[in-house]
């Protein structure tokens, strides 16, 4: 099994720790709030870590979360440690180039979305790979 491929408690403990800033790809703006792809990572912005807005839809909406939206990941400036991925499972390979070329710590793929080809993938390259698990849940369970 790849060290890459995060499965335990205690590896997603270690990632969370050492998470600052996230780009979350597919988030929803404030008018969708009872979405998840706009309440995690509403969440997680409460909890301390900056989100990096990158909605796949909504070409009129300019700022989510308070912050203004990117386009991209490779639209992104400076260094992310997280890609949190509110995509479905079969368009998630569309973002693997930018993903690789944005080279985050660790890739979240949310609650029911999981990719085996992309995970391996970027596990190859030595970035953790989260598959199948909230993000909100994880970050309530350690507390934060």
């Amino acid at each position: 099994m790849n060290e890459h491929r995060i499965r335990t408690d205690e590896a997603i403990t270690r990632v969370l720790a050492s998470t600052r800033r996230v780009a979350v790809l597919g988030i929803k703006p404030e008018t969708h709030a009872d979405q998840p792809a706009h309440y995690v990572p509403q969440y997680a912005q409460r909890a301390g870590l900056e989100v990096v807005a990158v909605p796949v839809y909504y070409p009129d909406v300019t700022e989510i979360l308070g912050a203004p939206v990117v386009r991209s990941l490779r639209a992104i400036e400076g260094a992310v440690d997280m890609v949190v991925l509110f995509r479905r499972s079969a368009d998630v390979a569309q973002h693997l180039d930018d993903m690789l070329a944005l080279a985050p710590k660790c890739v979240w793929m949310q609650s029911g979305i999981s990719n085996e080809t992309v995970a391996r993938a970027l596990a190859d390259k030595d970035i953790d790979v989260v598959e199948d698990r909230c993000l909100m849940v994880e970050l309530r369970r350690r507390g934060r």
